[in-house]
């Protein structure tokens, strides 16, 4: 699906979108810049289980610091939690209760009441939710809307008990479910693209009506692949094909 919503993005901004598979558990911070630096945007994509964690986070800092658009799906929204608690807000054992259940600052966790749930299929919050998004703010742009409904699958959430100080440091909570306040976006302002997302996007994306953050996520990409080509060639225009 996520493939196919790039095919969609593609399309609708007139470009070839070209995939670069990057495996997560072979990034480490000496090889961020090798590995990434030839990317015009990175998609942290969802998942379950330990695997490559650490690589994902590494990844997320690189985009964050660096400027690249970023998109984060399910897992990769969690991901882009943990970096921005780990290097911004300096809480370094900062994780999810799914990869570490003994971390004791648990950003990602589990709501209450599905703690005592130990059957997974009931923790899963599965199907379509609304989400309110903050008004002015960089997913009411990609919308052209306050008020949307997604698709979701996945077990943990963002930990409400440590969104004052996310905000205050400037990844900003944009789009909440009205009915019990979980975060369903994030986002930073003040970087050039950069939004993660606790739903699945890419599910209700097709060739008539492309999903809108991938179609402003590649927007993005297309936007920071023309920037370098003229930084390097300022005499040349530049073009994606």
């Amino acid at each position: 699906s996520i493939l196919e919503a790039f095919v969609h993005a593609g399309a609708m901004n007139e470009c070839k979108v070209n995939v670069v598979n990057i495996h997560s558990e072979h990034l480490t911070e000496t090889n961020a810049a090798e590995k990434l630096g030839h990317l015009d945007g990175l998609l942290v994509a969802p998942g379950f289980g330990h695997r490559g964690i650490e690589g994902k986070i590494i990844a997320v800092k690189y985009a964050r610091e660096k400027g690249l658009p970023f998109f984060g799906i399910c897992l990769g929204m969690q991901m882009a939690v943990i970096e921005f608690a780990r290097n911004v807000l300096g809480i370094k054992d900062a994780h999810s209760t799914e990869m570490n259940p003994d971390t004791p600052h648990p950003v990602i966790d589990l709501m209450e009441a599905q703690k005592k749930i130990t059957t997974k299929g009931g923790t899963m919050r599965l199907g379509a939710y609304p989400c309110r998004i903050e008004p002015g703010s960089l997913a009411q742009q990609i919308y052209n809307s306050t008020d949307i409904t997604e698709r979701h699958r996945h077990r943990w959430e963002f930990n409400n008990n440590y969104i004052n100080d996310f905000t205050k440091a400037g990844l900003v909570p944009s789009g909440k479910n009205p009915a019990n306040g979980l975060v369903e976006i994030v986002e930073l302002p003040q970087h050039p693209f950069f939004i993660g997302v606790q739903y699945h996007p890419e599910l209700k994306s097709t060739v008539e009506n492309p999903q809108p953050i991938f179609a402003h996520f590649i927007k993005a990409a297309k936007a920071f692949a023309e920037k370098k080509t003229s930084i390097k060639n300022p005499l040349l225009q530049s073009e994606m094909i």
